[in-house]
């Protein structure tokens, strides 16, 4: 017997060699070669190609180590290099799979991804076969499960009520046909395709404008498909459908939700991501730069779908009259998409150019964008001078507002017992950089209030400002705003502010027209059951159901007078909008422990903030702002995040039931985003975005 048969006793061969043992998914078939360590990857693969002797193309095949959860790319490294020795088990698989992702209109595709690229790399890719803008706003998401649901057996297919499979997109052949830019690998298609000054395309057979979208798509694997699924709205068919779904009850299963997102630096397979599995596309962080209706279609429309899901699944709270106003426009981009679902593709183009002047007016950037610094006047800064109800809420205080004649000058209030005495010592001042400004209006009650929370040394101070009528709670509700953020009156962005707010309260207005509703209850079924979330449902549970499906379509009417003359894409833009004017908008919550409590709270991070909250009703705490940081620092063993300030003391805590990886990727994602100009090329820096975000990498 050769000596290089005889196989000694810890597997290895007398010559040095020893068996690698491999799977070759696509076949079903296991493969043993004999390699030494010195061999590299590269000729691994070539080796068993060889020995399987199938004429295949193999290009998009790799390795994957399993025991490790690492793909094995690097070729020209050996098995030594890697640490790969007898007992490993390397799968030869394709890089590209099968990922079915359901869209933000809840809609499911079926899309070939690469398993092997990071995430942020492969969304990138996604949403260039989508044609999807700034995919760094964009990731992916575990499905959340409902604990009340008992686990299905395991021979059972569980049921999506919105499964609705579209053509299989492949990222790359898609990108090889849209991409014509000059730079190689970018994350963006030419600045042709997307940038803000894209020349309008033509029908070469009538001359008339052709829809972005329909220009987007024409050579893409999605014109073989239906685009209207992910540009035009789809209605809810049935109401059976919301109490399907799952409805998050509390903050702190939303904070559950939260602990799903992927990691963008590590691949799918890497995160247990399987063939074929199911992963939510979701807008990741709410910070949405140069939303342009020109070129954006399929992007607004999947922004308006997440926030109608957001609001009818109760993820968001809204007030009463703001649901309306909610329904009132679902009604009215339903009704105006199934009118123009035959031929909105082709005037889109026509109905964008009608409005662009209003929304480049309204400069629907949603607050991700840098607004300009030109000052209005730079001689001076604009003051607001009037009467105030101020009500500071103390302890076993039965007390109620008390007006003062307030003053605002750059960031901080002044508070006067009267007119006459303005010139003198206030009786309570605010500095309001850093503070937390929420809405409470009731448009119907005439409430029109301001709940401030300043911070101070040990928390947060609470005052409540009290407005007589809508004109003077805009302007002053946009001081607040500004001054949060270190803003003054003299912000180009401050008239503006003031018109989205009046804007916003004229669509909650309710002047009912009789006739107009009459017309409307005879001509259309309304089912206000799939425009409202099931919590106002609930409010008339003891009431006969076709009164209470009457009333509220009354209701839905009377709103819809305020939002009946606006285009398609003007009604989904300000749905957004006004999606934007709640509370709770954009706060991502996490449970944490706090360095010093004892008991489990909760951290909220926004585009521009971290808050400490109260977990048992979502009171914030403590606010910091990013523009304070100086640095922040992770413990991974500890899972504790660490926060450094300029001028106040540091944050600390410990992350429970979800990975650190995810909070500090959320920190680190806003400020990069927070560096994105629109002067600057269409390019990303993917490299500081994983500086940033990546950790330990």
């Amino acid at each position: 017997m050769a000596l290089d048969g005889i196989r000694m006793p810890d597997g290895c061969y007398a010559d040095g060699t020893w068996e690698l043992k491999m799977h070759v998914t696509d076949l079903h078939k296991d493969v043993s070669l004999r390699v030494t360590g010195e061999i590299h990857i590269g000729g691994v693969m070539l080796k068993l190609v060889e020995e399987l002797d199938v004429k295949k193309d193999w290009s998009d095949h790799a390795l994957w180590w399993e025991k490790k959860k690492t793909w094995l790319l690097k070729t020209h490294w050996t098995l030594d290099k890697y640490g790969i020795q007898a007992d490993a088990r390397l799968l030869f698989t394709p890089q590209h799979k099968l990922l079915r992702l359901q869209l933000p209109n809840m809609r499911h595709m079926r899309v070939k991804v690469n398993f092997s690229d990071r995430v942020f790399k492969a969304v990138s890719d996604i949403c260039k076969t989508f044609n999807i803008r700034h995919p760094e706003e964009v990731s992916l998401l575990r499905k959340p499960r409902d604990p009340k649901k008992k686990k299905k057996k395991l021979e059972e297919v569980e049921e999506d009520p919105l499964e609705l499979e579209g053509p299989l997109l492949t990222p790359g052949s898609a990108s090889e046909v849209i991409y014509i830019g000059p730079v190689k690998g970018s994350i963006y298609s030419s600045p042709g395709l997307y940038s803000k000054t894209m020349t309008p395309t033509y029908d070469s057979r009538d001359g008339s404008p052709l829809s972005p979208t329909t220009a987007w798509f024409g050579d893409s694997p999605l014109s073989e498909g239906n685009p209207s699924i992910l540009a035009v709205s789809q209605p809810i068919s049935s109401p059976d459908i919301l109490l399907k779904l799952y409805k998050p009850q509390s903050l702190l299963d939303k904070a559950k939700i939260n602990q799903g997102w992927l990691d963008s630096s590590r691949s799918l397979m890497e995160q247990d991501i399987k063939d074929n599995d199911v992963l939510l596309l979701r807008f990741k962080y709410h910070s949405f730069f140069d939303l342009n209706p020109k070129y954006d279609a399929i992007r607004v429309n999947q922004l308006y779908e997440q926030s109608k899901w957001a609001i009818l699944l109760e993820e968001i709270e809204c007030t009463e009259e703001e649901m309306m106003m909610f329904a009132a426009l679902q009604y009215h981009i339903n009704k105006l998409s199934i009118m123009s679902n035959d031929n909105h593709m082709n005037n889109s183009e026509k109905e964008v150019d009608e409005v662009d002047a209003a929304l480049s007016d309204l400069e629907i950037t949603l607050e991700g964008g840098k607004t300009s610094n030109t000052l209005g006047d730079i001689t001076s800064i604009p003051e607001l001078a009037d009467y105030v109800k101020v009500f500071k809420p103390k302890k076993l205080t039965l007390k109620g507002y008390k007006q003062y004649w307030c003053t605002f000058k750059d960031i901080t209030i002044s508070c006067y017992k009267s007119r006459e005495e303005a010139h003198g010592t206030p009786a309570h001042q605010m500095n309001l950089r850093g503070c937390e400004v929420t809405p409470d209006v009731n448009i119907s009650g005439q409430k029109f209030n301001i709940k401030l929370l300043i911070p101070v040394a040990d928390g947060m101070n609470e005052i409540w400002l009290r407005c007589d009528a809508e004109k003077q709670y805009a302007h002053w509700m946009a001081a607040c705003r500004l001054a949060s953020k270190g803003k003054t009156m003299a912000d180009s962005s401050y008239n503006l502010e003031v018109q989205n707010i009046l804007s916003f309260l004229k669509m909650q207005h309710m002047s009912p027209d009789p006739q107009f509703i009459a017309a409307e209850f005879t001509n259309t079924d309304i089912n206000p059951e799939c425009l409202v979330s099931p919590r106002y449902l609930k409010k008339y549970k003891n009431k006969q159901p076709g009164y209470v499906r009457d009333m509220i379509s009354a209701r839905i009417l009377e709103a819809h007078q305020n939002v009946a003359q606006m285009s398609l894409i003007e009604a989904k833009m300000r749905f957004i909008q006004a999606w934007q004017s709640l509370p709770e908008f954009g706060i991502t919550h996490f449970l944490a422990k706090f360095q010093g409590g004892k008991r489990e709270e909760l951290i909220g991070i926004t585009y521009n903030r971290l808050i400490r909250m109260d977990a048992s009703n979502g009171d914030a705490i403590k606010t910091w702002r990013f523009s304070n940081m100086k640095q922040w620092n992770v413990n991974w063993e500890i899972k504790m995040v660490t926060v450094e300030f300029a001028d106040e003391p540091s944050l600390a805590f410990i992350c429970t039931e979800v990975d650190c990886k995810v909070v500090h990727e959320f920190i680190g994602g806003y400020i990069f985003l927070s560096t994105r100009a629109k002067d600057q090329n269409e390019s990303l820096d993917e490299e500081m975005f994983f500086k940033l975000t990546s950790g330990w990498i």
